[in-house]
């Protein structure tokens, strides 16, 4: 071998050797900035997670467990209430404007509009039979008129207070 290929090699050797030591320091800085950093959990993924691994059943016993079995049927009482239409609200004019107005105002399938006329032959019948009409369901000659409006989250009290806002309020 010449000496300038020695010379080249050497130089060579050197540069991929700066490159390699370079790179690993580039390796280590980075595995000690990505382990410093906090790993972000998806709320969606922590949840079926925690939906998973949850106990199937619990054992009340004493008064430990009647206190625990207390605060789980207040806990699904407050669930359940949760899931009522309208946050539980018995005030007629909040049902009718955000769910029977879409019908009622436009009479689609026979609903009749809020004129004394379409409905005084149906206050004839009496209120217990506009309200079972309106909670059950009813299907008639002039059209049909779903259960709770199309609504099942609603009570019957709500219900009730929606039609009888509405009777009260007929022009």
């Amino acid at each position: 071998m010449r000496n300038y290929d020695l010379d080249f090699l050497k130089r060579f050797s050197m540069v991929i050797a700066f490159l390699s030591l370079v790179t690993l320091g580039l390796i280590i800085a980075a595995y000690f900035l990505h382990k410093s950093l906090p790993t972000e959990v998806d709320p969606g993924v922590a949840q079926r997670t925690a939906n998973r691994i949850a106990p199937i059943g619990a054992v009340y016993a004493g008064d430990t467990g009647a206190a625990a079995q207390a605060a789980a049927a207040a806990a699904a009482a407050a669930a359940a209430a949760a899931q009522v239409a309208y946050g539980g609200t018995l005030d007629g004019s909040v049902i009718y404007n955000n769910l029977c107005a879409g019908c009622h105002t436009s009479g689609a399938g026979g609903a009749p509009k809020l004129l004394r006329g379409e409905w005084s032959a149906r206050i004839a019948q009496g209120t217990e039979t506009l309200h079972r009409h309106a909670i059950e369901g009813f299907t008639g000659a002039a059209g049909m008129m779903p259960a709770k409006g199309g609504n099942p989250a609603l009570t019957d009290e709500q219900v009730i207070a929606s039609v009888d806002w509405m009777v009260e309020n007929l022009q």
